[in-house]
């Protein structure tokens, strides 16, 4: 499963003795994201592994247009989601929220308000590095049932694991358990509704709804499976506000105060929210968009942040020993791109984001509590 992350160590490795031979290069044509990430590789403790997560993918016909220009008539999101390669691929697990049901290859295509995307957006993401997806949001079912197995279709098919849509009461039924570094961890994943859309009749196993027993009944079916690890993504919250509401507060509290759960990963909101450790564990409120283009931009909107969290052995169990969030801008160019800007990327516009971010995120106290962000 993780074969990719091994042939980046070794072209890394072939890369640090090269210049080890022949003399480091000129500051100013170091890559930024590389010389990032040989020291966390070489710092992190034996036995340990790495989740990165990140926002919303919220394919808006925008980002499609891009897509074509970049594939030349074919349809090409990788140059959109380039920036952001290293960090997804240098992860042990790295976790995206598919937020939009997929079309047939070659559509018809839509957007809001009830999305139907380009299945090329899938291949995309296998290619920046994402291992899992969680399928589990309000617009899950805007193309029926017939949408949700198309997307998870997708999903197999270009190997990437799903949760929080099944296409029968048998898969909905197994947790979604992937080794990472010889550790069982899960995901689930719910969504608080599907805009007024009713599940279909006689498939309610089709896509998750949030209710907080629900979500601690499954984090421990998959600890009788074996998972030693239960990350939970949930979409939920207020679209456009930064501060977690009331709810999503209370029920993080229920969630990590249950012996299940290790995580939380939150979206929905399209602009990013707080970081927060309750009970020893994290929560992150709302991850903001990863890629999306909205008709009309409000800034906040192009504003992102991927978690990544660093897991040691507790005895045992496992914990978060490092948390970190990395901020990403959606640059909306020409050309749209998606800028990891502790990468040195993005300029003017992405210091301001970077300054945004820093401010919302740790809002609750997160900077406190432990939570860092690489360069500040």
């Amino acid at each position: 499963m993780f074969s990719s992350r091994a042939r980046q160590t070794s072209a890394l490795l072939g890369a640090a003795l090269l210049l080890a031979a022949c003399g480091a290069a000129p500051e100013d044509q170091q890559p930024p994201v590389a010389s990032e990430a040989q020291p966390q590789t070489s710092q992190a403790p034996d036995g340990s592994f790495t989740v990165v997560a990140t926002g919303d993918v919220l394919i808006h016909p925008a980002l499609t247009d891009q897509a074509k220009e970049d594939g030349k008539g074919e349809i090409d999101y990788r140059p959109l989601l380039a920036g952001i390669e290293p960090l997804i691929s240098g992860a042990d697990l790295g976790i995206c929220h598919l937020e939009t049901p997929l079309a047939p290859k070659g559509g018809p295509y839509s957007g809001y308000p009830s999305f139907s995307a380009p299945p090329e957006i899938v291949d995309a993401l296998k290619d920046t590095g994402y291992d899992n997806c969680s399928t589990a949001s309000n617009h899950t079912i805007d193309q029926g049932a017939e949408g949700a197995t198309r997307t998870l279709d997708k999903l197999d098919e270009a190997g990437i694991k799903h949760t929080g849509s099944a296409r029968s009461a048998e898969e909905a039924k197994k947790p979604l358990i992937v080794d990472v570094k010889g550790v069982k961890v899960a995901q689930i994943s719910f969504a608080y509704g599907f805009n007024g859309i009713k599940v279909p009749a006689g498939k309610p196993w089709l896509v998750n709804q949030i209710d907080a027993e629900d979500v601690i009944a499954q984090a421990k079916a998959a600890r009788k499976a074996g998972a030693q690890v239960v990350l939970a993504s949930l979409h939920w919250g207020t679209e456009y506000q930064h501060e977690a509401t009331a709810e999503q507060r209370s029920l993080a509290k229920k969630l990590l105060g249950d012996d299940s759960i290790d995580l939380i990963i939150g979206h929905h909101a399209h602009v990013v929210q707080p970081f927060e450790r309750i009970n020893g564990k994290w929560v992150a409120y709302g991850l903001g968009n990863s890629v999306a283009r909205h008709s009309e931009p409000k800034g906040s909107t192009e504003q992102g942040a991927a978690a990544r969290f660093r897991f040691v052995r507790d005895g045992e169990r496992w914990k978060v020993d490092k948390a970190e969030y990395v901020p990403t801008l959606v640059q909306l160019g020409p050309p749209i791109r998606l800028l990891d800007l502790t990468a040195g990327q993005g300029g003017d516009a992405g210091a301001e984001a970077l300054k945004a971010t820093d401010e919302v995120v740790l809002s609750r106290g997160a900077g406190e509590q432990g939570l860092t962000r690489p360069g500040r």
